[in-house]
């Protein structure tokens, strides 16, 4: 199983559990519930939380075990700055997590231009790595253009494709050629934000080796970078000035119908994990679902010949009941402008290590996130759609 099956079955029997557990909660108020309804229950939930339990496991070992293969998947040989740059990263991090006075002087005594600790820079090396592990998530990113910056703040003038128009046609060999239309541009600014987490983490991560320790941190920043920058982009997404409401099959064709056609090839279509359940669960009119499986991949699924992308309840929610549903090209609609400056920093006497006894570590990734073209896609809610009605052929009955 991949990562995102493996997630997907962790999450499912983790609601399984919660709903179990409300079960139980309803049963104790309940004067007519028997002794042997409750141990039944009892029972349950005990193999519940075991099949959850037990998910988690394979889930952690699966990341643990991709991220090892990455790290140690080289395209190139490293150069010897590069190694040496890795090198001293890997000890630099060891002396960050046991507190060395010295070093943790000398990083605390610099800043990142904002007023901030900087913290200790994640070399481009594990930073290819960490974008390599993203890619198996469910990261939104993959769908929108990604722009590598350096510097904070910057401004990039777009042209809406609606906003093209064709040249004129000359009716006459010796006619004047007219001017054409000005190009309407549109001028984006990014400014680059910093976003943060913390993860605590227990010092017996020392006793591992070298090779070890950047599977782990490499595998646990991925993690960060997807739930962050999947939040950064549903946010733009959803500030979309138009909203429509699905109910049966055909409005998902209006709803594409009202995208211009010249994108149509390019478009997905979004939901969460709800939303990718009721779906696959509706008919059209000849009794097919209309969720296909991707013969080139059948963990994937297509909506009327469109890829259809599943993210995880926790990280696109439902509102009000309502599922979400996107459908565009999503590459002309955002822009994430990347800094590529993540950095990490610890402490082992800050925020609740000293009650922990344990050791912090923050990571700060540092990107933004902007519109580029609201007419390249369009924003969908939905709580059920309803089969399509099956209409048998006049001549089918004769």
């Amino acid at each position: 199983m991949d990562i995102n099956a493996l997630q997907k079955t962790f999450t499912d029997n983790g609601q399984k559990v919660a709903d179990l557990r409300a079960e139980m909660q309803a049963m104790a108020v309940n004067d007519e519930v028997t002794v042997e309804e409750i141990e039944a229950k009892k029972v349950e939930v005990a193999n519940a939380v075991a099949k959850r339990d037990l998910a988690k496991e394979n889930l952690d070992a699966a990341t643990a075990e991709m991220a090892k293969e990455v790290v140690d998947t080289k395209a190139q040989p490293l150069t010897k700055p590069e190694a040496d740059q890795k090198a001293t990263f890997i000890d630099d991090f060891k002396k960050m997590v046991t507190g060395d006075k010295s070093f943790m002087n000398s990083v605390n005594s610099t800043t990142d231009g904002t007023g901030t600790n900087a913290g200790l820079t994640i070399p481009q090396d594990i930073q290819t790595t960490i974008n390599a592990i993203t890619r198996q998530y469910e990261s939104l990113q993959e769908l929108v253009r990604v722009e590598k910056v350096g510097t904070l703040s910057g401004s990039r003038v777009y042209e809406k494709w609606s906003d093209v128009t064709p040249l004129q046609n000359l009716d006459a060999e010796d006619a004047e050629i007219g001017d054409i239309d000005e190009p309407k541009l549109t001028l984006i600014k990014y400014l680059i934000k910093r976003y943060s987490g913390i993860q605590r983490i227990t010092n017996s991560l020392l006793k591992d080796t070298a090779e070890n320790i950047l599977a782990w941190l490499t595998s646990w920043v991925a993690k960060k970078v997807v739930v962050t920058r999947n939040a950064a982009i549903i946010a733009q997404l959803d500030k979309a000035p138009k909203k429509a409401t699905v109910a049966k099959f055909d409005d998902i064709k209006d709803l594409m119908g009202q995208l211009d056609p010249a994108i149509h090839m390019t478009s997905y279509f979004v939901t969460n994990q709800s939303g990718w359940v009721a779906l696959s669960k509706v008919k059209t009119g000849t009794g097919k679902y209309l969720l296909e499986p991707d013969p080139t991949q059948p963990d994937h699924y297509t909506v009327l010949g469109h890829e259809l992308k599943i993210v995880s309840d926790r990280w696109l929610p439902d509102v009000s009941g309502n599922h979400p549903l996107y459908f565009g090209d999503f590459s002309q609609a955002i822009t994430l402008f990347d800094r590529e400056d993540m950095s990490i920093a610890t402490t082992n006497v800050g925020g609740r290590s000293w009650n922990t006894d344990t050791t912090e570590m923050r990571v700060i990734d540092r990107f933004d996130v902007q519109p580029t073209d609201s007419e390249a896609y369009l924003v969908a809610s939905f709580s059920a759609i309803a089969d399509q009605v099956f209409n048998l052929p006049a001549s089918a009955t004769k």
